[in-house]
């Protein structure tokens, strides 16, 4: 009977190879279309599509190489993710692969090995199939493929699969009770925060679960006391060399005196490493800290009044039950199925309890946004598969049930595979942006500065070897300073708070700039007295670049955000007007730029829904055949408030305000307006343009 058969060793490496290949080629799809993508290439090698991937990637060159040594925060990867760096340091130095290689196709080959643990964890039920069907759908889940996918280079590829490869070997030290089994376990717990720390809030919250379980279900074996002492040693707050030390010594004392103690004193003395683990350790910080930080939005309610990035991430925004289901299992139906599946699972198979952090954390993922879907897709995928065996057990013809249990699991597949068919992402820069940082690179020292928005701060140091102010994970106070250099309309301004930041953090050991320089004046005052030529700036100690992608159009008024807003009082300015569009029909008479926005080119009026105003001006900025700008500026009313700008070079209409006119980026980026007391233009393309500082 293929429902209560186990398989040996050889068949289950089989399957798990089977499994594996599947995962691995499903992932070469993206390769295949975007390696037709001429730009997605550099030094003939396809790009990655996250940005995060570029922070471990300069950590990796740094240690390659000695490359960002000036960088204050290369380290940080280094000392927060050394499984991840240190691995792709040594693929990258002992094979014959380029770095760029390395990271690319890591992700793919590493995301993939979740097939092993699952289907070792069906094999504890005597389930095979069950783990072998479970491991195809779980290793391309939509949300594990699309954070896990080739060019995906993160900590992601580890996150999921060291989680059930814990839950696995939890699930063995009950269902399998001989003392080297708890070794496996520690191992697994030691190494787990090398590769994934923010994840050990979800591993925490299993280990509890697991203690739990066997003092309650498993008290009369001394072996869960022994278990529950190894493994909360592996999970206090010690560095990892002193970890192993105390569970070599506290394993081999207990071996040797374990059959001395009844379950009394084992009880006791495990009660004392729960103690240690509960008061010393930070796990009710760390978990009410994750929590707190995906729901709690908004302006900052205490001291100065800084808004928050998180409430802009649109992976930590409340998403609907249909988007949770998507991500989590490929519909609504299968994910509802799996929840009975997993219902059934533990009714059934009682320490698959220990499951629920994972499943539940993929629920809370309504409230707290996107990227908690992922740790959910293994168990969800295993206990819908769970479910279609119970569903085909029903059927008393072995071959028959096998078929149509073969049916359903491979059904789930479609929709996941349909997703990831049309899940066509773009590497994180094309080549020419790639072009210009490089250009960069090749002109500045690695102990100069950047000045650009965060989503491009690794990409920088990577490609450029310059440091930034704030980047994918430093994106704190300090984003006002870079919103208001960057959506200023006074041009002094944004010059002398681009050297005061940058020095200020460079002098104060890189603490956050905004926090220094306004802790003892008044914010409002400061920005004002940085408008006057004579401010008394700081000794210029390096360069400073001032970073400007086209890209950000996009992001514009998500970036004013940031510093349109009254630091002192808290209170929003009033949000300043821009709008873009590639979706245009010139009509005749009428320009209609979509969303009920037209342009009267009679009258020059533009009718806003129900209203109408005049324009002030229109301009039309484009590249010639030399690669040169050309700019016509047309001004046509001093009381229009908005203004139109064409750039067909980008085939895109732009409408905005007199503030956001006057800011620096437009000025900068689409007009080249730029003050030549204070910039100097280094490189200027219609992908990205850089200037210098002059002050």
């Amino acid at each position: 009977m293929f429902k209560t058969k186990d398989f040996n060793y050889k068949e289950t490496i089989i399957l798990i190879f089977i499994a594996y290949a599947f995962s691995v080629l499903v992932r070469m799809l993206w390769v295949s279309w975007a390696g037709e993508m001429a730009s997605f290439f550099w030094n003939n090698q396809l790009m990655i599509n996250t940005n995060d991937g570029y922070f471990f990637g300069a950590a990796s060159e740094y240690l390659l190489n000695h490359s960002h040594a000036s960088n204050p925060r290369v380290d940080i990867a280094i000392k927060s993710y050394p499984g991840m760096v240190y691995m792709t340091y040594f693929l990258a130095k002992y094979t014959p692969f380029s770095l760029d290689t390395v990271m690319l196709y890591m992700p793919a080959f590493i995301s993939s090995l979740v097939v092993i643990p699952i289907v070792l964890t069906a094999k504890l039920i005597k389930l095979p199939w069950v783990g072998f069907f479970a491991a195809l759908l779980g290793s391309i889940g939509w949300s594990y493929y699309n954070r896990t996918m080739t060019g995906y280079y993160d900590t992601d590829m580890f996150s999921v699969f060291l989680q059930f490869t814990i839950l696995y070997f939890f699930l063995y030290t009950i269902y399998h009770k001989e003392d080297r089994n708890v070794l496996w376990l520690a191992f697994s717990l030691l190494i787990y925060p090398l590769f994934y720390p923010q994840g050990l809030s979800l591993v925490y919250a299993m280990f509890v679960i697991w203690a739990g379980y066997q003092l309650i279900f498993q008290k009369r074996e001394k072996n869960s006391y022994f278990f529950i002492i190894v493994a909360s040693i592996s999970l206090w707050v010690l560095p990892v060399w002193i970890k192993i030390i105390i569970i070599a010594g506290i394993f081999i004392l207990l071996e040797q005196i374990k059959t001395k103690l009844d379950n009394k004193k084992l009880f006791f003395i495990s009660l004392g490493a729960l103690f240690v683990f509960f008061v010393f350790g930070d796990m009710f910080a760390l978990i009410w800290g994750k929590i707190a930080g995906y729901t709690e939005r908004g302006v900052e309610e205490e001291g100065l009044h800084f808004f928050q990035v998180i409430q802009t991430v649109r992976e930590a925004g409340k998403i609907s039950w249909e988007t949770v289901a998507n991500r989590i299992i490929g519909h609504p139906i299968l994910f509802a199925l799996s929840l009975v599946g997993y219902i059934l699972l533990v009714i059934k198979h009682r320490p698959f309890i220990l499951a629920l952090p994972l499943i539940g954390v993929g629920v809370f993922a309504h409230w707290a946004g996107l990227r908690f879907t992922v740790y959910a897709v293994p168990v969800a995928a295993f206990s819908l598969i769970y479910f279609f065996y119970l569903v085909s057990e029903k059927i008393e013809n072995q071959k028959f049930s096998f078929v149509l249990f073969s049916f359903l699991s491979l059904t789930a597949l479609y929709p996941n595979i349909s997703h990831i068919m049309d899940y066509k992402v773009p590497t994180v820069f094309n080549s020419e942006e790639v072009k210009v940082l490089n250009q960069l690179n090749n002109k500045a020292s690695s102990k100069d500065y950047t000045i650009a928005w965060w989503d491009y701060g690794y990409p920088i140091w990577y490609y450029a070897d310059t440091s930034t102010l704030i980047d994918g994970a430093k994106h704190n106070e300090d984003n006002f300073i870079i919103s208001k250099i960057l959506t200023t309309d006074s041009q002094m301004q944004a010059a002398n708070l681009s050297r005061l930041a940058v020095e200020t953090y460079v002098d104060s050991n890189y603490s956050i700039v905004a926090n220094t320089i306004f802790q003892e004046k008044d914010p409002n005052a400061l920005l004002e007295e940085l408008k006057d030529p004579d401010f008394r700036l700081p000794p210029a100690t390096r360069d400073i670049y001032l970073y400007l992608p086209e890209r950000m159009l996009n992001i514009f008024p998500t970036v004013a955000m940031f510093s349109n807003l009254d630091l002192v009082t808290g209170r929003q300015y009033p949000q300043p007007f821009f709008y873009m569009t590639h979706y245009f029909q010139d009509k005749g008479t009428v320009l209609d730029l979509g969303n009920g926005i037209m342009l009267d080119k009679a009258t020059s009026t533009l009718r806003l829904g129900n209203r109408q105003v005049p324009l002030k001006r229109f301009v039309t900025v484009g590249y010639n055949k030399a690669g040169k700008l050309e700019k016509n500026i047309q001004n046509i009313s001093e009381d229009g408030p908005l203004t139109l700008i064409y750039m067909p070079t980008y085939g895109a209409f732009l409408l905005l305000d007199e503030k956001m006119y006057q800011s620096l980026y437009i000025q900068l980026f689409v007009l080249e307006n730029y003050d030549s007391n204070l910039f100097e233009p280094v490189i200027l393309t219609p992908y990205a343009k850089v200037y210098k500082l002059k002050r």
